[in-house]
C-alpha cells in the first residue's frame, strides 16, 4: 500500500492535472463562444465557429464533471464548504452552462436573423459566465473564503454572492477570461479560413495582451498588496490522521502567499511559463500563426493554473474568518484506503479516456468553411 502523505500529494497533482484538463479543452469551447458574435459578421462565419466545436464541446464538457468528481471523492470537506458556500456562484455557472445545448441545437433550427442573433448571444454568455466566475472564485482564495469550523468539524458559512465581487477577485476573473478567449481565439485560427480567421487572429492578439496585464498585475497586487497569506507550522504531520482543526496556522502579511516561490524556487517555472505563453500568443497571433498561437495560449493556461496553486500550496480552502478552519491537502483529504482505490482506478482508465479524446480529435480534424457551412446547412448547427 502506498504512504497516506504520498497519496495526498499524488491526489493534489491529478486534481491539478484535472483542472487544467478542463481550461484547455473546455475552455477553448468557451473561449471560442465569448468571441463568436464578435469575430462572425455573416451567418455562415457564426456557423462555422460553432462547428469548429461541434463534435467535441459535449465530451470537453465530462472534464468539469470529473473534477467536480474527484474535489468531492479525494477532499471531500472542500467539496462541502466550497458548494455550500458558494452556492449561488456555482448556479449562476450552471444556468450560464444550460444555454450552450440549447443553443447549439436549437440556434439553427429557424432562418430567422433575430432568432439566431439572440442565441449567438446566448452562447457568448454561456461561455463567459463560467470563464469569469471560475477566475473569481480563485481570487477569493487568496483572501480566504468566510467559514468557519465548530469543534465537531461542522462548517458555518458567513458570506454572500455580492461579497466575491471585490476588486481582486474581479482582476483575476479578467485573467480567467482573458486567457480561454485567447485560448478560443487561437482554436478559431486553427479551425477556419479567411475573413474569420483574421479577424478571430486580431482578437487573440488583443486577448493575449489583457491577459498579460492582468496576470502581471495580480501577481504585483498579492506581492506588494495588504494580502495575508498562510502557512503551516513546522511541526505538522502531513502522515497524520485528517483532522483540520488539529494544527498550527502562521499568519504571513510579508508577500503573503508569494512566499513558496522563494521556499521551492522551481515554482517559479510556473509564472514564467504563464507569461511567456501570453507573449508568444501576442506575436504569433499578431503574425497569424495559428499553431504557435494555439501553443502559447495552452501554455499560458497551464502556467497561469499553475501559479495560483503553488502560491496556495497546500492550503485549498483558506479561511478568512479562522486561518485554523482553513483546508489544507494535509488534513481535508479522504481516507487511505478510499485514496488507494481512486488511485487504481485513475491508473487503467485515465489513460484509457486520454487516448480516445486524442483520437476523436484527430478523426475529426480539419477546417470548417463557410462554403462546408452552405453545403451541409441541414445537418450541421
Amino acid at each position: 500500500m502506498i504512504e497516506y502523505e504520498l497519496l495526498k500529494i499524488i491526489w493534489w497533482v491529478l486534481v491539478g492535472v484535472l483542472l487544467i484538463g478542463l481550461a484547455l479543452t473546455d475552455g477553448f469551447d468557451m473561449g471560442s463562444m465569448v468571441l463568436m458574435p464578435f469575430v462572425g459578421k455573416k451567418d455562415e462565419e457564426r456557423r462555422a465557429a460553432i462547428n469548429t466545436i461541434a463534435p467535441h464541446w459535449d465530451g470537453n464538457q465530462v472534464w468539469l464533471i470529473t473534477a467536480g468528481g474527484a474535489i468531492f471523492a479525494a477532499w471531500p470537506m472542500v467539496y462541502a464548504v466550497a458548494f455550500s458556500g458558494m452556492y449561488w456562484a456555482l448556479l449562476l455557472v450552471l444556468f450560464g452552462l444550460f444555454l450552450r445545448p440549447v443553443g447549439f441545437d436549437y440556434r439553427s433550427k429557424l432562418e430567422n436573423t433575430k432568432w439566431r442573433n439572440a442565441w449567438d448571444w446566448g452562447l457568448c454568455v454561456g461561455g463567459l459566465v463560467p470563464a469569469l466566475v471560475f477566475g473569481v472564485a480563485f481570487g477569493n482564495l487568496f483572501l480566504g473564503v468566510p467559514f468557519t469550523l465548530d469543534e465537531t468539524v461542522r462548517s458555518s458559512y458567513s458570506g454572500n454572492l455580492f461579497g466575491l465581487l471585490n476588486p481582486f477577485a474581479l482582476v483575476c476573473g479578467i485573467v480567467s477570461l482573458s486567457m480561454l478567449c485567447a485560448h478560443g481565439g487561437a482554436w478559431l485560427m486553427l479551425r477556419t479560413d479567411g475573413a474569420l480567421r483574421e479577424r478571430s487572429a486580431k482578437a487573440t492578439q488583443l486577448m493575449g495582451l489583457v491577459f498579460l496585464v492582468c496576470f502581471l498585475g495580480a501577481g504585483a497586487w498579492l506581492y506588494f498588496g495588504n494580502i495575508e497569506g498562510y502557512t503551516l507550522a513546522t511541526n505538522f504531520d502531513t502522515n497524520g490522521v485528517a483532522n483540520p482543526l488539529a494544527k498550527q496556522v502562521i499568519e504571513n502579511s510579508n508577500h503573503g502567499w508569494m512566499n513558496n516561490y522563494s521556499k521551492y524556487p522551481i515554482t517559479m517555472i510556473a509564472p514564467i511559463v504563464g507569461i511567456l505563453g501570453g507573449l508568444i500568443v501576442v506575436f504569433a497571433a499578431g503574425k497569424n500563426k495559428a499553431g504557435l498561437s494555439f501553443l502559447g495560449s495552452s501554455c499560458a493556461v497551464t502556467g497561469a493554473i499553475l501559479t495560483a496553486g503553488f502560491a496556495l500550496f497546500p492550503f485549498l480552502l483558506p479561511s478568512s474568518e479562522s486561518a485554523i478552519s482553513s483546508l489544507t491537502m494535509w488534513d481535508a483529504v479522504s481516507s487511505h484506503k478510499t485514496l488507494g482505490v481512486m488511485t487504481v482506478a485513475a491508473c487503467i482508465f485515465v489513460p484509457i479516456i486520454l487516448c480516445y479524446t486524442f483520437w476523436c480529435y484527430y478523426k475529426m480534424w480539419g477546417v470548417v468553411t463557410s462554403k462546408h457551412i452552405e453545403e451541409n446547412s441541414h445537418s450541421l448547427y
